[in-house]
Order: structure tokens, then C-alpha cells, then sequence
């Protein structure tokens, strides 16, 4: 029986561990204030396709009282996870891996892959390089989260939208670890491909949350607003192209055009992006993880992004100015 730890179990953690409990994994979960004391008290309540289902589940505030695991997965914003690593510690044994389901650039990018940037820190996103000494990156298995989800209540998370998890080793290989555990997810009813290149899929993801998710913040616009606006669709494309040759630069393939991406994003609707969500409600915004790590890989590769960086020193100062974002 597996053992597995939802670090951070908010509206996506949430959602993981609800599935999860239907499955013959051990299942514990990391959360903290009021979601916490609820899951405590009344349990975890999943609303799915107008169902709703309630799962008793382990949880606590002190992940030492929770032992070693075999899968961790981390569902924390990126900027959270430097400052609990030391937390972490009693989680870890010798075969442990620490699945990363976070969003933007990971902070293992350059581990398993060959060449002059082998092993690259990036200190956009892993100041220090805390993460990688403390966590160590051969633990790391890469995830793109794609489902929507919401804590409506105090330990309750209605699932909007999608149930895949993209997983991948940073080497490409299919080993036996990342096959385990796409096997749990899929018994849990997700979709959890095994992705020989997971980069690819994460710099096809990054499109959008590089450029939609600052613009809007910038402008309070939904992502049906900012795709219609002629000027502020050719910003988006001026953006994406250029994060495109950041990629391509770095060996990424992109299997779509910019015009379709925008096109895809253009069909979600009326929908404000997590950024704007975070400035709206005063909480610390995912500026570095989805913006800065592309300035930061451009640099590495050579590649200028004149637009991006514009925008990325509007969006910093907006944020700051907001009490959302660094010193």
C-alpha cells in the first residue's frame, strides 16, 4: 500500500486527496486554518458533476507526526515551497520522490538534461537553490495540472473542469516510480499520462500563463476581455512568440501555433486568470514562477524578450504596490 502525503492541500490538493481516498493508498494530507479544522472536524467534501462525497482523511499542520512516505505531491504555489522544505524533512525517506504539481517554470529544469547548462539552478524560482539542496532533485517527478477547482467552504472543493495530470521523470525515462504512481492516479478516475518530454508540455502551458495571467492583473480583464481587444491581442502574441524562442532555444517543441493558443484561451470565456484572482483578493501573486523564470531562461539561452520583460516590470511594481508581491 502506498503512502502518500498531498502537501498543501488547498483547492487542486484538495481535489487529489478526495480521489485519491477511494483508492488503497494511504492518504494524508498537509493543510492549515480554518480548511484545516474543517477536514478535521466534518471531513474532506468533494462537489463533482452535482455530486457531492465526503472522505475521512488524515490532516495536520505538522507533517513529522505523518512519517515517511512514497510519493509527496507538492500542490503549494511555487513562491510557498522555499519556505516549508525544512517542514518537509520527516516526510522523506531513502526512495521518496517529491511530485511537483505547481505551475510555471519547476525549479528542477535543468536536472536530468545534458549539455552547458546541465544541473542550472534558477534562482527565479529557487532562490539559493533551497529547494534542490533540501528536496534534492532526483527525488523530483514533474506534473502539469490541468483540472480547475475551488474551495468553496472551509473543507469543501467543488471540481470545475478537467482531470489530467501530466507526469514525467526530468530524464525522459519511464521508470518504475512515475509508472506507480500514474497507475494510483488513474485508479482514483485522473487521467495521468506518463510524458517522455513533460518540458514540452510545460512551455505549452506557459504561453498562456506568461502572458495572460500578467496582462490581466494588469488590466482586470477576463480572458474573453484581453483576447478581443485587437491591441492587447497582438501584446499577447508579441509575448508568446518571444517565450517560443525562449523554448525552442532550450530544445522544446510546441505541437500548436501562437494564433490557436490564443484561439484556446479565447474559449475559456469569461474567466479571470489565477493572477488576478490572487491581486484581487490581496494574496501573494505567482509572478516569479510564471513570468521571471521565462525572463530568466532567456537570458540562459540568449533570447531577448523585450515585450515579456515590459511587462513583467509593470506587473512586479503593480503587485508590490499591492502588498502581493516581495519586500
Amino acid at each position: 500500500m502506498a503512502r502518500v502525503c498531498i502537501y498543501g492541500a488547498g483547492a487542486i490538493g484538495g481535489y487529489l486527496g478526495a480521489k485519491l481516498a477511494g483508492t488503497d493508498a494511504e492518504v494524508s494530507l498537509v493543510a492549515r486554518g480554518p480548511h484545516l479544522a474543517a477536514i478535521r472536524a466534518n471531513g474532506l467534501t468533494l462537489i463533482e458533476d452535482g455530486q457531492t462525497s465526503t472522505h475521512r482523511i488524515t490532516a495536520t499542520d505538522d507533517p513529522a507526526t505523518l512519517g515517511v512516505q512514497d510519493f509527496v505531491i507538492v500542490t503549494l504555489k511555487a513562491h510557498s515551497i522555499p519556505a516549508v522544505v525544512d517542514q518537509m524533512q520527516p516526510l522523506l525517506g531513502p526512495d521518496t520522490a517529491v511530485v511537483f504539481a505547481v505551475n510555471g517554470v519547476p525549479w528542477w529544469y535543468f536536472h536530468g538534461v545534458e549539455g552547458d547548462l546541465a544541473s542550472r539552478r534558477l534562482d527565479s524560482v529557487d532562490p539559493g537553490g533551497r529547494i534542490w539542496d533540501a528536496i534534492g532533485p532526483e527525488r523530483a517527478i514533474g506534473c502539469v495540472v490541468y483540472p480547475a477547482s475551488e474551495i468553496t467552504a472551509p473543507g469543501v472543493v467543488e471540481h470545475r473542469s478537467g482531470n489530467r495530470f501530466s507526469l514525467g521523470e526530468p530524464s525522459g525515462e519511464k521508470t518504475g516510480r512515475v509508472v506507480a504512481l500514474a497507475a494510483l492516479l488513474q485508479d482514483a478516475g485522473l487521467k495521468a499520462p506518463v510524458r517522455p518530454r513533460l518540458r514540452d508540455e510545460i512551455w505549452i502551458k506557459l504561453w498562456g500563463n506568461a502572458s495572460l495571467n500578467p496582462i490581466s492583473a494588469l488590466t482586470g480583464a477576463t480572458l474573453a476581455e484581453m483576447t478581443a481587444d485587437p491591441g492587447t491581442r497582438q501584446v499577447l502574441g508579441h509575448i508568446m512568440t518571444e517565450l517560443q524562442a525562449v523554448g525552442e532555444a532550450l530544445g522544446a517543441r510546441f505541437g500548436v501555433t501562437v494564433e490557436k493558443r490564443i484561439e484556446g484561451a479565447a474559449a475559456v470565456g469569461e474567466h479571470k486568470t489565477s493572477m488576478l484572482q490572487d491581486l484581487e483578493a490581496g494574496r501573494p501573486m505567482e509572478i516569479d514562477a510564471l513570468v521571471t523564470a521565462v525572463q530568466e531562461l532567456g537570458l540562459l539561452a540568449g533570447q531577448p524578450t523585450p515585450t515579456l520583460d515590459t511587462v513583467l516590470a509593470l506587473v512586479q511594481q503593480k503587485a508590490r504596490l499591492a502588498g502581493c508581491y516581495g519586500p
